[in-house]
């Protein structure tokens, strides 16, 4: 029953935040919000698949660093829109209304569900046992970064920079010719 309400919100998640991505046209902020909805949906699809270290990466990579650095890049250059109405009178923000607070609410309900998947998946077969000594495990994943996947660690190296170039274009200013 968990699964199947959660694999629910998250196709309805991705399918809006999706459709929301595709045709909002007038303000890009509500279009990387939109992004942000789909990225949650494929993070609690991510966790019904059983995938939980796809769905916390998820969260902490596409939503935690690519969307907030897109939407701080739009927020500290304004977007392109104009801080004026047609009548001169400035802008001033809304805070949201009821549709925002609905999907935020939908959001956090998603969010959540994943969470207590992750957790009820780790905490299934918890049995207390004597912890082994530390032993560090960096020169390992370094090593099979640089020999057995090299491939994931090139295509996310591209993916990085990718977002940064996108970051740069969209900080710079309108109408530059440099």
């Amino acid at each position: 029953m968990f699964d199947s309400v959660l694999f629910l919100l998250s196709a309805i998640l991705i399918v809006v935040g999706s459709l929301g991505v595709l045709f909002i046209k007038e303000n890009i902020m509500h279009a990387c919000v939109a992004l942000l909805t789909a990225l949650f949906g494929v993070a609690g699809a991510y966790a019904v698949l059983g995938a939980d270290f796809l769905a916390a990466t998820q969260l902490v990579v596409y939503v935690g660093g690519v969307v907030i650095l897109m939407l701080f890049a739009v927020m500290l250059t304004g977007g392109g829109a104009a801080n004026e109405n047609k009548f001169g009178i400035e802008k001033i923000p809304a805070m949201g209304n009821v549709k925002t607070y609905i999907i935020a609410g939908v959001n956090v309900l998603v969010i959540s569900l994943v969470v207590i998947k992750i957790m009820a998946n780790v905490m299934q077969d918890y049995k207390a046992v004597a912890l082994p000594a530390y032993e560090s495990t960096v020169e390992k994943l370094g090593t099979l970064l640089v020999t057995d996947h090299v491939l994931a660690f090139e295509v996310s190296s591209i993916l990085l920079l990718g977002a940064l170039v996108g970051a740069a274009v969209i900080a710079r200013p309108i109408g530059s010719t440099k």
